[in-house]
């Protein structure tokens, strides 16, 4: 522990935190005269620097902590990360008393166990660049870039060369901006492209990549074989046939492989060093030999060194078999160009992945660019494309005529015109692939370059697949493959990945056929590509605040170039093999869509999402409202949603994927559950695929909560036009103060020219309760501090319902009917939510019939105005029921349960003046007088009748619709209102549905 600066002393230590106070006086003064400390805080033994304020400023009254890498890494075991005080403790932190648990804490940290061995950590020479070399120089360069030269011709294949270069290079800057745009971990091309775009592409990318790096093994590997299998011809070893000559020593070679990437990551960096070695001692062998004059042995199987005519000859191409042309030879190339991720995919084994990744990748490319184009021009310029091998095909012989040679080998005294015409050579650059042994000085090394650049590219890619398979089934996104996540050993070794590999690539060098192998995988890593500058692309378009790559020599543009080449080359390369790989990545992208992995990692998605909402957002305050265009965008009164899940379903059931739902929630001032459990809230929505915003108030008042809700939810035009609520259930017992909000609530949404729908059910809605939880107080006294026991109290908290409950509205209505009691014309909204509700599968059986009022004398006529209006709407609904019983007197029961209503409520004033009666109603708006009950009667008798009536027609409907009353604002007392609801709606299995328009048009017979 450092020593703590006189001048400073020490008042408060919280855990980790620790606050300082300047001392005035001589530091000698200062201790004679400093107080003692309080008997709560810890000995200044237990005050840490770790993660404290250890250095002036200090502050006497908060626990600030300075700014520390340590609080933004995520790399610290749990438990010995170092965190920064949170608000609720800056704001909240008693600074009398310590916290004993915090001390506890640290103290255990101190003692804990020792941490595990560091894993081996490579940097970006050993670890990238070397690694991206050693795949690129594959077998492709010794094995089939002579015969792609002989085939293309050295302008064509330097074409190819650089069209690869092109892609790669434009890759690897996509590569190193991602890269370097935050700490990379394990996982690389996988890791890179999910971080960047997501689980859905990222998690079918994964899949493809790690084949495709699987059947890569599978290549190198025979490439490897076919070069022993030329020996065992050559020493006349051969097995059985050079078929399977080819198969049994490539599956010795991948076992033995196998065995030394199971090592450890250790040992298989040092095997790729060797082997880097070693091709450079071929390469300085192969080029050291095209200066060396030919001797006969040479000259008879093409090679004459270097010749003006050669290269001449050689500049333009000669197509020929099957494969002969310009994409067929691009195939067969462009997998040795792949190999640009080798250092990327072992990102998670690298020191400094950032740094390693850009410098390592490009330089790779560049130098290995080179190394091609430098090998195809030298081996065009001393070779010719057919030879027969014979010492005695020379101008001299005597099977010689004079006028029929044919070739540039007739120019250096040798006639090769006879297996040339014949097509029967099998030497120079067209018929063998051996032709690089034959430039160099000494052949052997040119062999062991060939063993060596096939097997270090086999072991990358058999290193890369497990290790980008592992980190695809730690995330989960897809079933049946979390078996393969484990790892073994310090460095996390995917053990069973790699014995999928092993597999794999068996299965692949069981075909033996390096030209078949080769184009298969070549699709597979351009898509790589493609999403890879993609990436880019996306990440910087969105203009997101967290795309800062330190790596800055990149453009969108290039990026946006390289995905499009990338693509086309799919198709042009092989068109059904392009379609199989996009089939993959839609299926997994459907399937990772559909199921949506509890991820969130930040991607370019996420951001390309904010920023088209906000564009659209935007938008829309340019387009005009048009009938036509209208939508139901709710604000339901729903509290916490889980409390009252059938109202939200209800919602939810006409507005999702047709407009806007926000369940709004007003709670009381204090009230801290609102933002503990937000985003528990927003979890039950999702889970239940309710597509809704979900927003909360905290006011004294439910009346003007609520209206503050409908001021300031939404955004710009998406803002809510219609109000939801649940019928008040307990309005006859509950405060009048509660019966006024209530109701105020309807008339303040009306003064917003809002629509209001109330929905009442038999049981009610709320479904919350009570459940005790335990709360410990331990730290909320003195004797806490002292180390005695704590304290524990009871307290509750209230809960909704479980996102599994199946309300009324999820239910399966199947062919019950729908009525509608379309009383008065609200401009078509009471007609629109039943109309929406049953395109929903659950509600689209239901028959939907229209009640309406009418005289016995026209109702005929009226009827078919009504029916010829909702065929008109196109609405569907075709039956329509005229109701001149709806004027007729109650029922004498009707008019005593309506009085028995509203009896607790009257307010009696009797004989009692004018002026007493107004003080009266002043002190109790609520109550209900008798010149109400006179000016209403009709109403109230209306109200009476539609009771009679509902029992009458909808006992046994699903759903009952009914037109909301409206009233002048402050003419009618609250409680006769809820009486008259109390009465249309009492008594009822279906729900009922109250609902009012803003009297505007909400439906339109017109096209425009």
């Amino acid at each position: 522990m450092e020593e703590e600066d006189s001048s400073y002393k020490t008042i408060f230590s919280l855990g980790r935190f620790k606050i300082r106070r300047q001392q005035n006086g001589p530091p000698s003064d200062q201790a004679k005269s400093a107080p003692k400390c309080p008997a709560e805080l810890p000995p200044p033994s237990q005050m840490e620097e770790n993660g404290s304020l250890s250095d002036p400023p200090d502050y006497e009254t908060t626990i600030d902590a300075c700014p520390r890498y340590e609080f933004y890494a995520l790399s610290a075991p749990p438990g010995r990360r170092k965190v920064r005080p949170s608000l609720d403790m800056l704001r909240n932190a008693d600074l009398t008393k310590g916290d004993p648990s915090a001390t506890e804490a640290e103290e255990k940290d101190v003692e804990a166990d020792e941490p595990e061995a560091e894993p081996v950590r490579f940097g970006w020479v050993t670890g990238v660049m070397i690694r991206c070399m050693l795949n690129i120089w594959g077998v492709i360069l010794y094995l089939r870039l002579p015969w792609i030269t002989a085939q293309a011709g050295i302008g064509l294949t330097w074409l190819i060369i650089l069209m690869s270069s092109v892609v790669t290079s434009i890759t690897g800057l996509s590569i190193s901006a991602i890269s370097t745009n935050g700490k990379v971990k394990a996982g690389g091309t996988y890791f890179l492209i999910s971080r960047s775009l997501g689980p859905e592409l990222g998690g079918s990318i994964g899949l493809l990549f790690s084949f495709a790096n699987a059947v890569a093994v599978g290549m190198h590997v025979v490439g490897f074989s076919e070069t022993v299998k030329d020996l065992l011809v050559e020493f006349d070893g051969v097995m059985s046939d050079p078929t399977n000559d080819i198969r049994i020593v490539g599956v010795i070679t991948i076992t033995v492989l196998l065995g030394i990437a199971l090592a450890g990551m250790e040992w298989e960096a040092k095997a790729q060093v060797v082997f880097f070695f070693v091709i450079m001692i071929s390469f300085i062998n192969y080029f050291v030999g095209t200066f060396i004059p030919a001797t006969p042995e040479k000259m008879s199987k093409g090679y004459f060194s270097y010749r003006t005519n050669n290269f001449l000859d050689n500049i333009g191409p000669e197509w020929r078999g099957e494969s002969g042309s310009f994409f067929g030879m691009f195939s067969i190339f462009f997998p040795s160009a792949t190999g640009i991720l080798a250092g990327a995919n072992i990102s998670g084994d690298l020191k400094d992945p950032a740094v390693a990744i850009p410098q390592g990748t490009l330089m790779a490319i560049f130098l290995t660019t080179l190394t091609y184009l430098a090998i195809a021009a030298t081996i065009g310029t001393c070779m010719v494309r057919d030879a027969s091998g014979n010492l005695n095909d020379t101008m001299a012989s005597a099977n010689f005529t004079s006028g029929d040679c044919v070739g540039r080998a007739c120019e250096y005294g040798w006639n090769f015109t006879e297996c040339t015409v014949a097509g029967t050579c099998e030497y120079g650059l067209a018929n063998d692939y051996q032709t690089m042994s034959l430039v160099s000085a000494f052949s052997p090394l040119i062999t062991a370059g060939i063993f060596a650049a096939t097997l270090s590219s086999a072991l990358a890619c058999l290193v890369s697949a497990p290790k980008v398979f592992q980190c695809l089934c730690e995330d989960n996104l897809y079933p049946l493959i979390g078996f393969f996540a484990k790892g073994y050993g310090k460095n996390k070794e995917p053990l069973r990945a790699y014995a999928l590999t092993f597999l794999i690539a068996v299965a692949f060098i069981l075909i033996a056929d390096l030209n078949t192998i080769a184009p298969v995988i070549s699709n597979f890593f351009l898509c790589s590509y493609a999403l890879i500058n993609f990436s880019c692309f996306h990440a910087t378009i969105t203009n997101s605040p967290g795309w800062r790559p330190s790596f800055r020599y990149f453009s969108k543009w290039t990026a946006l170039f390289g995905a499009i080449v990338s693509v086309v080359i799919m198709f042009l390369l092989n068109w059904w093999s392009a379609l199989i790989v996009i089939g993959i990545i839609v299926v997994s992208l459907a399937y990772t869509t559909y199921k949506k992995p509890e991820v969130n990692w930040g991607s370019s998605v996420q951001a390309g999402t904010y920023n088209m909402a906000l564009s659209n957002a935007v938008n829309l305050n340019d387009v005009e409202d048009h009938v036509k265009n209208f939508r139901p965008q709710c604000l339901v009164l729903s509290g916490p949603p889980s409390f009252r899940p059938a109202l939200v379903d209800f919602v939810n059931a006409f507005t999702k994927k047709v407009s806007l739902m926000i369940c709004g929630n007003v709670a009381e001032l204090g009230d801290s559950s609102c933002f503990e459990n937000y985003n528990e809230q927003l979890q039950w929505l999702s889970t239940r695929k309710i597509r809704s915003f979900y927003n909360f108030i905290t006011t004294g008042d439910l009346r003007a909560g609520a209206r503050s809700l409908m001021q300031v939810s939404g955004l710009g035009r998406l803002k809510p036009n219609t109000m939801v609520l649940g019928f008040k259930q307990d309005w006859q017992t509950d405060s009048p103060q509660n019966l006024e909000n209530y109701v105020g609530i309807i008339h303040d949404t009306f003064d917003f020219s809002a629509g209001v729908c109330l929905v009442r059910m038999r049981d009610g809605l709320d479904v919350s309760r009570k459940v005790k939880a335990q709360v410990n107080m331990g730290f909320e006294d003195s004797e806490a501090a002292l180390g005695k026991e704590k304290r524990k109290c009871d307290s509750y908290k209230v809960v909704g319902a479980d996102t599994h409950l199946e309300t009324y509205f999820q239910g399966n209505q199947k062919k019950k009917n729908i009525d509608i009691y379309w009383l008065f014309d609200d401009g078509g909204l009471t007609l629109l939510i039943p109309y929406l509700l049953t395109r929903r599968k659950r509600w689209s059986h239901c028959k939907v019939r229209v009640f309406i009022s009418g005289q016995i004398a026209n109702a005929e006529e009226h009827r078919e105005e009504i029916h010829l209006l909702l065929t008109k709407f196109r609405l569907g609904f075709t039956e329509v029921v005229v109701l001149p019983e709806i004027m007729w007197r109650p029922e004498e029961t009707s008019r005593k349960e309506f009085e028995d209503l509203i009896a607790p409520f009257r307010l009696n004033e009797g004989q009692k003046g004018q002026e007493t009666v107004e003080e009266m109603q002043k002190d109790a708006p609520w109550k209900v007088t008798d010149e109400d009950l006179r000016v209403y009667k009709k109403k109230s008798e209306q109200h009476m009748r539609l009771h009679e009536i509902l029992q009458d027609h909808s006992r046994n409907a699903a759903l009952i619709v009914m037109s909301l009353p409206v009233v002048r604002k402050g003419a009618c007392p609250s409680a006769l209102y809820m009486a008259w609801l109390e009465m249309v709606s009492k008594g009822l299995h279906p729900p009922v549905v109250f609902i009012r328009g803003n009297q505007e048009d909400a439906l339109t017979l017109y096209c425009q």
